[in-house]
Formats: C-alpha cells, sequence, structure tokens
C-alpha cells in the first residue's frame, strides 16, 4: 500500500500519480485529501509549493468520477479561483495530468486571452473550471456560464486575492455557486480579513495549518546586502554573475521598473526576461517556457505576474526591492525550495526600505543574515547623527525641557492654530 493510497485515493488515481511519479504526499495532502473526501469544508494554511493544488484536486477529481454524467451546457461542477493567470494556468496543467484517460473535462478561463475561445470551450460544458475572478464574472454576465450547479468552491491564494482587490468579485461570485457545496480555502498567509471570508465562505471548517502563518520555508536560506539605491544594480550583476548556470528570480516592485531592470541585465550579457502587467498572455507563456526551458536564467518579474510560477529549477530569488507589504516577500521567496528542494532567497536593502525588512522579520518571526557588511545602526529612515546630535542637546537643557518633557499650555498660539487651519481647508475649498 503506498502513502496515497492510504488516503483513501481510488485506483485511477493511484496509478495517475505513479506516472507521474508522486510517491509521497506532502504534509497538507496528507491532512487536506481524506477531509475533503469526507466532504468538510477547510481552511488549509500552507506556504507556496507545498502542493496545494493536488490536496484539493485530487478530492475534488475522486469525487466527481464516483458523481459521473456529462455537465449541462454552460455549466461547472466545479470552480476554482485564483489570483492570477499564471496561477490559473499552472492549476489547470496540473488537473489535466491528474485527469488523463478519464472523461473529466478542465477548462481555464483567464483575462489577457480572446474571450471568444474561452465562450466557445466554456459552450460544452465543464467538470472543473479554473479562473481569475474577473474574467469568470465577465463570462457569467455575457451568459457563457452558469455557476449554480458548482457543488465544489475553491479559493486558491485567497490572502493575494484580497491583495489585488478581488473582495467584491469574491463576494459576487459566492452568490452565484449552487447550494449546498463543499468550499476549500487555501492561503499563505492570514491577514484579518480573511477571517471575514472564510465566516461568508465556509461551513463548520477544519482548519488545516501546516505552517506558521508566515513562515518561509525550512530550505531557503535567507540574506540581505544593505546597499545605496544607486549602487544595486552593479551588486546584483555581481551576485548573478557569481552563478550564471542558476536559474534565477528577480523581483522588482513596478511594471516600468521589471522591463528597465531587465534591459539592463541583458545590455550586461545575461540571459534575461520579463513578466509584467504590460506584457501581453502571449508574451508572458513564452517567457515562462524559455525560463522553465533554461533558455532564459534570469527572470525579471512583479509580484501579480510571478504568481503561479511553479518552477522547480528555480534556486534563487532576488528581492531587488523589497515589496511594501511584508506578505508579498514571503510569496516572492517560495518561488525557490520547491517540492522540497533547497533555495537562496537575497534581499537588497536600500537605506529607506529598513523599515520594510523590519516589518518582514516581524511577520517572518526571524532576524535575516546580513551579508557583506553590518545592519545600519538605525531602526528607521534618518540620519542616525542626527538624531543622536539632537538628543545630546535635548539633554543639555535644563530640567523639565528634555527629550519627551510637556510644554505648558498657551492659549494664544491654540488659537492662532486654529485660526491658520481654518484659513487653509478655506482655500482647499476655493481651489476646488
Amino acid at each position: 500500500m503506498t502513502d496515497f493510497q492510504a488516503l483513501g485515493l481510488n485506483t485511477h488515481i493511484l496509478k495517475a500519480l505513479a506516472t507521474l511519479e508522486f510517491t509521497e504526499p506532502t504534509p497538507i495532502q496528507s491532512r487536506s485529501i481524506p477531509l475533503v473526501l469526507e466532504g468538510r469544508d477547510i481552511m488549509g494554511l500552507a506556504q507556496t509549493g507545498t502542493g496545494k493544488t493536488a490536496a484539493f484536486g485530487l478530492p475534488i477529481i475522486q469525487h466527481l468520477m464516483a458523481a459521473g454524467g456529462k455537465p449541462d451546457p454552460k455549466t461547472c461542477k466545479a470552480l476554482i479561483l485564483a489570483p492570477t493567470r499564471e496561477l490559473v494556468n499552472q492549476i489547470a496543467v496540473n488537473l489535466r495530468s491528474f485527469t488523463r484517460n478519464t472523461p473529466i473535462k478542465v477548462n481555464s478561463v483567464v483575462g489577457g486571452m480572446a474571450i471568444s475561445t474561452q465562450i466557445k470551450a466554456l459552450a460544452f460544458g465543464s467538470d472543473i473550471v479554473v479562473a481569475t475572478p474577473g474574467r469568470l464574472l465577465d463570462l457569467v454576465k455575457r451568459q457563457a456560464l452558469r455557476l449554480d450547479s458548482a457543488k465544489y468552491l475553491v479559493l486558491d491564494e485567497a490572502d493575494q486575492m484580497l491583495d489585488l482587490g478581488f473582495i467584491h468579485a469574491l463576494r459576487e461570485i459566492s452568490r452565484l455557486v449552487g447550494q449546498p457545496r463543499q468550499t476549500l480555502l487555501f492561503s499563505a498567509t492570514m491577514p484579518k480579513q480573511m477571517n471575514e471570508i472564510a465566516s461568508a465562505y465556509l461551513s463548520d471548517p477544519v482548519r488545516v495549518q501546516v505552517t506558521t502563518p508566515g513562515k518561509t520555508a525550512d530550505k531557503i536560506t535567507q540574506s540581505a546586502h544593505f546597499v545605496d539605491q544607486g549602487g544595486k544594480l552593479s551588486l546584483l550583476k555581481t551576485l548573478l554573475g557569481a552563478d550564471k548556470e542558476s536559474l534565477s528570480l528577480v523581483f522588482a516592485r513596478t511594471k516600468h521598473g521589471a522591463e528597465k531592470l531587465s534591459k539592463s541585465l541583458q545590455a550586461a550579457g545575461f540571459a534575461t526576461g520579463s513578466i509584467h502587467g504590460n506584457k501581453s498572455q502571449g508574451q508572458r507563456d513564452r517567457t515562462l517556457k524559455s525560463f522553465r526551458a533554461g533558455e532564459i536564467r534570469v527572470l525579471v518579474a512583479t509580484d501579480v505576474a510571478a504568481r503561479g510560477i511553479d518552477i522547480p529549477g528555480v534556486s534563487h530569488v532576488y528581492n531587488y526591492e523589497l515589496p511594501q507589504v511584508a506578505e508579498n516577500y514571503v510569496h516572492r521567496i517560495g518561488r525557490t525550495a520547491r517540492a522540497g528542494a533547497e533555495g537562496l532567497a537575497v534581499a537588497l536593502v536600500a537605506g529607506d526600505e529598513y523599515g520594510l525588512l523590519l516589518d518582514i522579520e516581524r511577520l517572518t518571526g526571524i532576524t535575516i543574515t546580513t551579508a557583506g557588511g553590518e545592519r545600519p545602526l538605525r531602526k528607521a529612515p534618518g540620519n542616525p547623527a542626527k538624531r543622536t546630535q539632537n538628543r545630546a542637546k535635548s539633554n543639555n537643557k535644563p530640567a523639565g525641557q528634555g527629550q519627551g518633557a510637556k510644554k505648558p499650555f498657551d492659549p494664544m498660539k491654540a488659537a492662532s492654530q486654529r485660526n491658520r487651519k481654518k484659513q487653509r481647508a478655506n482655500r482647499a475649498r476655493q481651489a476646488a
């Protein structure tokens, strides 16, 4: 008996897993698959790269095979939502590999592709639809798809869907999906708004947690280099040049910044490509294919575009610019150390990004190793020498006038300040 067989999966699925050389279930798979087979709602907390697609996909496929029957035109039996095109496509590829030689039909719908082609594919009915929320609602409004027949709803990377502003779309989709249904929610982090989503979507859910929310993969070695903004490109070239044969993913904060950085690295002789929101879906797919094949060794990406990149060969993740939201750091570096492999995550930290690094460390509960020099003395942006001088001046003041001492209330000064505020407000109204 294999470990997967012990989870209750049927013979056909076990054969498919053997063909794919899946031998040992991951922790999220071991804990989730039996519960999904039992029909329970799940809130799954697991970092990226832990095998979540199989955790929800395999038992849903088994349920669909047991129920049998063809889907009605323009309907689906199971709906899987994910935040980005790349992740949707990756989930669909995995599900199709699990359902090979079965009548189970998997369709994927994302923006950036011809909607007419998707409408034609959905016309014959789908067992499973994998979709981004925006394109899904567009198709529903065009009456190309009905969701009332769906008995299974999966929200994958739910935290990222919240970050991307899909909360209203999710609420609308929830009302359209059939009842009763089984709902499975998976997330790498646990922002406060997730509780609202869970209470609205899930019925008596089982919480499956295989990692602390915000915890990074154990096999990722993390380090930080402190460098002036103007010295980042030179340092990145040095780091990339030290291991040219590795597949490296470099994160930039903006679409323009990612494209500019990619061209700079190309000019320096690195085999580089980029994916971001200004690229068409066709361009993104071709670039990812080249990266996966090793024709491109360095891929520059933004947070959104990189979601769904599941390439086991990625050994290095460089944070050229730190993310504004600490949770995104967890998602970024989760692109390496996939499926139990080891990986390196390197952050290039400028002075004004030090606060962002501290936010990341608070979230992850670790102190990131400093490479190539000591940490700055300050704990926040600003000039530490100037602050030291100010403290010295403050300490030389008479008693009661030092740092933190309260100044006597001055009613005339307070009245003057109120008048100035009123004048500024009046000028602002007139200007508007």
